[in-house]
Parts: structure tokens; sequence; C-alpha cells
């Protein structure tokens, strides 16, 4: 076998948006083996998720889902031309960034964050 690396080329918007969406399925899913049947696949699911949280400072400000949001709705015009205005927010996205920073030990106290639940 060959244990050559491949490099992964993303906008900031794409890896931001691509942490997330990993982020929601590696630990809010109540259905991770639905999602991903084969393990094999939790080997490179962790190293992108790890390469992703390490690189990126937004998953620690507290206006993340603002910034999220952002980055989203640009993709989305980029992909489609337009605003995409059926993408409201949802509670889940508005717990995942306190959720998110918790998991990693950086949330700030409830009452100095601005964030808390």
């Amino acid at each position: 076998m060959d244990d050559e690396a491949i490099t992964i080329r993303l906008t900031h918007d794409q890896a931001f948006v691509l942490s997330d969406w990993l982020y929601q399925v590696m630990f809010r899913s109540d259905d991770l083996e639905g999602i991903i049947r084969d393990r094999a696949v939790w080997s490179p699911i962790y190293t992108i998720s790890g390469t992703l949280d390490g690189t990126l400072t937004e998953i620690f400000m507290p206006d993340y889902t603002q910034l999220l949001e952002a980055a989203q709705e640009r993709l989305r015009v980029s992909m489609y031309g337009e605003a995409d205005e059926s993408a409201a927010s949802s509670e889940d996205a508005a717990t995942a960034p306190q959720a998110h920073r918790i998991e990693r030990g950086t949330a700030e106290n409830d009452g100095e964050g601005g964030q808390g639940r």
C-alpha cells in the first residue's frame, strides 16, 4: 500500500461549513451508524475534522453562528447564483457553537460568553 499523503484544497468558507457539518455528524447525531456504516471511514473523517478544527479560529468565536450563516450563504450564492431564503436558522444551529466549544473545552462561562443556552 502507498501511504503517500493527499492534499485537499478548500476555500475558507468551505472548510468552515464542512467543519460544522462534521461536528454535527460526529457529536450530535443519534444515528452515526446509519450515516457512516463502514468504520474504516472514521479514520479519514477524524483526520479531516481534526485538521479543520486546528486551523479554523471561527469555532472559538462568540459570533460563531453569524459567521457560519454568512459562510453558508456565500457558498450557496457561489454555487447557485442567489440567496437561499429557505435557510432559516434552527434551534440546533443556534446551540451548536456553544456545544462545539464545550466539546473542545473552550467555552466561556455562561455569564461571560453571550452564547449561553
